[in-house]
């Protein structure tokens, strides 16, 4: 009865150390959202945003955005987006993590280098790469002309054929540590042993990659690729700071249409609606990997 008793005491404890996270979720996270999805049934602009009773609109805006052209152009730009950017930040992230898990002489400061990217603030990185893909003063198009590969400068982020390459190149400089880092922290659990009895047995390089380090990975190979599709999926302020969605809508994301209509449009209902649709869609993708983790265990 004691040990019970003292059991559920501990159990106490336990929750009211969550409840402060709880309480910050709720207020910070859950509120907002269901704010939001109410939001998107009303029909709220500049003019009636401070009415005492918003107009019901039911699936109008979910209508109004499903027959809006910018919109499924800003979702498969979202979708384009995310997939060329996990190609290649995980290729090269890949890559790295195999050749920073060998030992040599400033492997581990070299390493803590390429972290750099990740921690420096995203808005930072935007003005960067807005920097060096700026037309008249942009270092690339310097660098291109010293070398004599252009004669004219390329108008990078104003040109509806290079813009979305510029912000796909600088999503891939932030996302290649983030890959490199939960890659090398999973190579680090793969017994050493494995790859002597290997070697022993006459397994060459491509045949040890292929059938001891790539199965044993797949956990984090699946928690990368997810983690990194929900953190590019929801990209915003690289893409607002770079290109603010333009020229001619071409870079929108579904985060950025989503505050456009709400904040520059001024039609507050209809971006909720676009916001919810993101919500949905990284909803599903996070159950899939909560699914996955549960299988995994």
């Amino acid at each position: 009865m004691k040990k019970s008793k003292k059991l559920f005491q501990y159990d106490n404890v336990g929750i009211l150390f969550v409840l402060p996270a709880f309480v910050y979720m709720l207020v910070f996270v859950g509120y907002p959202i269901v704010k939001n999805v109410i939001l998107s049934f009303q029909d709220v602009t500049m003019r009636t945003l401070t009415a005492a009773s918003k107009p019901f609109a039911g699936l109008e805006n979910y209508t109004a955005i499903f027959h809006d052209a910018v919109f499924w152009k800003s979702l498969t730009n979202t979708v384009l987006f995310t997939i060329a950017c996990l190609v290649v930040q995980f290729i090269i992230g890949f890559a790295l993590a195999m050749f920073f898990s060998k030992s040599f002489k400033f492997s581990k400061p070299v390493r803590g280098l390429l972290m750099m990217p990740w921690m420096i603030p995203i808005t930072v990185t935007a003005l960067m790469f807005k920097f060096i893909f700026g037309t008249d003063v942009g270092i690339l198009n310097y660098i291109l002309q010293s070398l004599g590969l252009i004669k004219d400068n390329i108008e990078w982020l104003t040109s509806t054929n290079t813009a979305m390459f510029a912000i796909i190149c600088a999503n891939v400089w932030i996302g290649i540590p983030f890959n490199m880092i939960l890659i090398s922290t999973g190579l680090t659990t793969i017994p050493k042993e494995l790859y002597e009895s290997a070697s022993i047995d006459g397994a060459n390089k491509l045949q040890t990659f292929s059938r001891i380090t790539v199965p044993l990975l797949r956990p984090t190979i699946e928690s990368v690729l997810i983690l990194g599709f929900i953190y590019t999926f929801k990209v915003f302020d690289l893409v607002y700071v770079m290109t603010s969605g333009g020229p001619v809508n071409s870079t929108h994301m579904l985060s950025t249409y989503s505050y456009k209509l709400s904040f520059e449009m001024f039609k507050y209902s209809k971006g909720s609606a676009v916001a919810n649709v993101l919500l949905v869609i990284l909803l599903i993708v996070g159950v899939f990997y909560l699914r996955a983790t549960k299988e995994d265990d």
